[in-house]
């Protein structure tokens, strides 16, 4: 009785503070969910937005996020397109060194390693579809925010910019 009273109370402090057990909030959370948050029509991932601010110019993201290890080892696996105005963000739990690959990946992406400060650490530009060499982050992330291969370039999206969620 003592464990399901413990387990009772874990639920309820588990539903009071939106938390999901898994993988990857990085002791961050994603934008509070709302009765009708937006869902993305192929995934079924959460839909909310990411921000990057380059200098005084934002740019915000329509954003998947991959919060378990399940849908974090898919990511944008078998997409083949994504819009310039959509990407997904991996949040890390725990933050560490992150190394990605473009396995079964079938349109180029802007890998963008975000580390602790929230800041851009390096970008891998117009990784390669299908390509299994790792791409790694340049010190320990927070989160890996992936958009179309090029996009980060031709915003003029850098190293030390800043990204929110």
């Amino acid at each position: 009785m003592k464990q399901m009273n413990r387990f009772v109370a874990c639920a309820a402090l588990a539903m009071i503070a939106g938390c999901s057990p898994g993988a990857a909030d990085a002791g961050t959370k994603a934008p509070a969910v709302a009765a009708s948050s937006a869902v993305h029509p192929i995934s079924g991932l959460q839909v909310a937005p990411v921000t990057i601010t380059s200098g005084a110019t934002r740019h915000v993201f329509k954003s998947e996020f991959a919060r378990s290890s399940q849908e974090q080892a898919k990511g944008l696996m078998f997409r083949t397109s994504l819009g310039d105005d959509e990407g997904m963000i991996f949040l890390r739990n725990p933050p560490d060194r992150a190394s990605f690959w473009m396995r079964n990946t079938v349109i180029p992406l802007d890998i963008v390693f975000v580390g602790l400060d929230r800041r851009i650490l390096n970008i891998a530009a117009n990784a390669v579809p299908y390509d299994e060499t790792p791409l790694t982050s340049a010190g320990p992330t927070l989160a890996v925010f992936e958009i179309n291969g090029g996009l980060a370039a031709r915003l003029g999206i850098k190293p030390g910019d800043k990204v929110e969620w």
